[in-house]
């Protein structure tokens, strides 16, 4: 009942959606055409099964997403990019006639991501650049992006080598916990600084995948330590994330989508997996809290803050999740709504998405983001899977 009525104040405030819902199927090639693009323009030319930071190429941005000093772009993505074509080919597997294709695109992309695996370190890992070009700093946050992406690789196809190698991921990811503010893990290893909701959420994620995966307890255990964890140290009363603790005890009041996104799908799943309510109550204040929090009326018509497209599909996580326990797609279709907006008016010369779905030419004509891009695919892959009509 009361998600009728979050229509019905959405419709008596005067906001509405940019415009009308596709077809399942107008997303689905939106999603396929578009993950071929992609795999196209960003494939590098000289390592075989690894990708360019950003197209068109030629100039090295700086990167601000790392500890500490700005890293130039170097010849190669970084893992975090690279994930999100990981991502995004576990979602476009599970259409049937594209299973087919897929399977081809995920076993290439494994072996992509096993040139990011170091194993100089204990416990093995996986490093921010691939092993064999340099050797470069592990980030958990990273891990746990990779064991997610081999646990759902793993439900896809059912090859059992994604789940060894999600386990030992897992390992990694948990040799960075520590009872310091009575628990957690940290962004960077060897960087005891802060504890961060990247880190802990994926984290959180990376087990309750595994346990969707193996049936293993010690997998539920983990991910309701995470889960407490967060929930203890990083959400505000509305149920928002703040972005990390630092080790005063002391949150910082920054919050990006992705923090939320990545609680509100874990809050689902342990509802799916233990039947306790409380988890789907929280889903759902969650939900409607983010939803209110991140996004904005623009003369009636209701838009979300884009922060990154990425962060954007984290969240989208979320609330598909909570979708398939409730009906409910207000707000499937706001996001959706903007992704189509984006699709008509942030495009630039080569067909690819402005970072933060700008419009400006300015941004039409900086270089993109693999990120940026691959996440486009997800988003309408999860869209079309979802089959929900105006």
């Amino acid at each position: 009942m009361k998600y009728v009525l979050i229509i019905i104040i959405l419709m008596l405030s005067g906001e509405s959606f940019a415009q009308d819902f596709q077809s399942a199927t107008a997303y689905k090639q939106r999603a396929d055409l578009f993950f071929d693009k992609v795999w196209s323009h960003y494939r590098s030319k000289n390592h075989a099964g690894l990708f360019i930071e950003h197209f068109p190429g030629g100039e090295q941005a700086n990167l601000d997403y790392f500890q500490g000093a700005q890293v130039k772009e170097k010849e190669v993505s970084f893992l975090w990019p690279f994930s999100g074509m990981f991502s995004a080919a576990n979602i476009l597997i599970r259409y049937p006639d594209l299973k087919e294709k897929y399977e081809h695109y995920l076993d290439t992309l494994a072996v992509g991501v096993w040139a990011y695996r170091d194993t100089t370190r204990m416990p093995v890992g996986y490093q921010a650049y691939p092993a064999r070009l340099e050797k470069s700093d592990r980030y958990y946050d990273d891990n746990a992006l990779v064991c997610i992406d081999y646990a759902e690789a793993y439900l896809n196809t059912k090859d059992e080598a994604y789940v060894t190698k999600a386990r030992e991921v897992f390992q990694f990811i948990i040799s960075g916990w520590d009872e310091r503010l009575d628990g957690g893990v940290y962004w960077l290893e060897g960087h005891k600084d802060q504890k961060p909701a990247c880190s802990n959420g994926m984290a959180t994620l990376a087990a309750l995948k595994l346990y969707q995966a193996t049936q293993d307890q010690i997998y539920l255990i983990w991910a309701k330590k995470f889960y407490q964890w967060m929930h203890s140290r990083l959400r505000n009363p509305d149920g928002i994330y703040y972005n990390d603790v630092k080790m005063d005890g002391k949150p910082n009041p920054t919050y990006y989508t992705y923090n939320t996104g990545s609680m509100l799908e874990s809050a689902v799943l342990l509802y799916e997996i233990t039947k306790d309510k409380l988890y789907l109550n929280e889903a759902r204040l969650v939900a409607k809290n983010s939803y209110a929090f991140f996004s904005k009326n623009e003369k009636g018509i209701r838009t979300f803050k884009v922060d990154l497209p990425w962060f954007v599909t984290v969240l989208f996580r979320g609330y598909e999740a909570l979708y398939k326990v409730d009906q409910n797609p207000v707000y499937i279709k706001a996001i959706a709504s903007d992704l189509d907006v984006a699709w008509k008016k942030s495009v630039d010369q080569y067909g690819f998405l402005t970072a933060r779905w700008a419009t400006d030419q300015a941004a039409k004509r900086k270089p993109k983001w693999l990120l940026d891009e691959a996440c486009i695919a997800e988003l309408y892959a999860r869209i079309g899977l979802l089959k929900i009509k105006n």
